[in-house]
């Protein structure tokens, strides 16, 4: 997690939203109050409005400072494992594992893990011993649905931006298909992001997607990717789509770093070239045989 900076830039955004509330209760007070002089039923409406409004904001800035801090708490938890296991301390190990477990106790597919990391009790004294195992355990099957993500949206956006007749729809659904895809990651790893959320993670999609529109795809570039026999053999608009599918891939690859709650370590990162040949024309592979087993 990158640390918060004091910036006037943000001094002045806050300056500036206490002013504008400000200016708009004094807005609403004189809205209701003219109604009431003009009709008490109209007054009472106004401000039966005003409060249900109220409340329902006060609902959504709950619900949004609830997902920022999960976010956060699975940066921490993160970092705590990251720091146990290098430092060797056996009790922070375990204290970060057992946050972890907590933090994914939701998830189906960690009911194996989290039960065989119950069975060791203190059979396990090593940190980064203990700290695999879990990795191992716990992440595996998360990580064989994260990659299962990441390769159907980049088949999606291949489809799509193949057979789409403008560049902006390519655009279009590629911001539309990476938003769903860092949306659907958080959610996986325990994140479950707000809108200020994914504003934040999206910041990095944001800076890719300027990439994307602007790149021309050419022969050469399909040739360097995919290779000259079969770059031969395809078509300008199949070739953009295979680009395009293979920038969602490191869109969902990267947010898989971002949001997984456990440095790679135990476990092979994946990398783009283990969604190339899936991508592309040829025999598939089973994501369920992956090297995440």
């Amino acid at each position: 997690m990158k640390k918060r900076r004091f910036s006037f830039g943000k001094l002045a955004t806050v300056a500036f939203g206490i002013v504008f509330s400000l200016a708009l209760g004094l807005w609403i007070d004189d809205l209701v109050r003219s109604l009431f002089a003009r009709a008490p039923w109209l007054g009472w409406l106004a401000l039966g409005a005003v409060m249900v409004g109220g409340l329902a904001a006060v609902v959504i800035a709950i619900r949004e400072v609830v997902a920022i801090v999960r976010l956060g708490a699975v940066q921490n938890i993160k970092l705590q494992l990251a720091q146990a296991r290098a430092g060797s301390d056996t009790g922070a190990a375990r204290k970060a594992v057992a946050e972890l477990a907590a933090l994914v106790a939701g998830k189906a597919e960690t009911a194996r893990g989290r039960q065989r990391l119950s069975e060791l009790d203190n059979a396990v004294v090593d940190a980064p011993q203990l700290v695999d195992f879990c990795e191992r355990e716990m992440m595996a099957p998360l990580d064989i649905r994260a990659r299962s993500l990441i390769l159907n949206a980049s088949k999606r956006v291949s489809v799509v931006t193949a057979i789409s007749p403008r560049a902006a729809v390519d655009v279009l659904y590629v911001f539309y298909e990476s938003m769903r895809l860092v949306r659907n990651m958080a959610e996986l790893y325990g994140g479950r992001p707000g809108s200020i959320g994914m504003f934040r993670l999206m910041r990095d999609v944001l800076a890719h997607l300027a990439v994307t529109g602007s790149i021309a795809v050419g022969d050469s570039l399909v040739q360097q990717v995919l290779g000259h026999g079969l770059a031969s053999k395809l078509s300008a608009r199949f070739g953009e789509g295979m680009i395009n599918g293979m920038m969602t891939a490191r869109i969902g690859i990267a947010a898989m770093d971002l949001c997984r709650p456990m440095p790679f370590n135990a476990l092979k990162r994946p990398g783009i070239s283990d969604f190339i040949n899936d991508l592309g024309p040829g025999q598939k592979r089973d994501l369920s045989k992956s090297d995440a087993t």
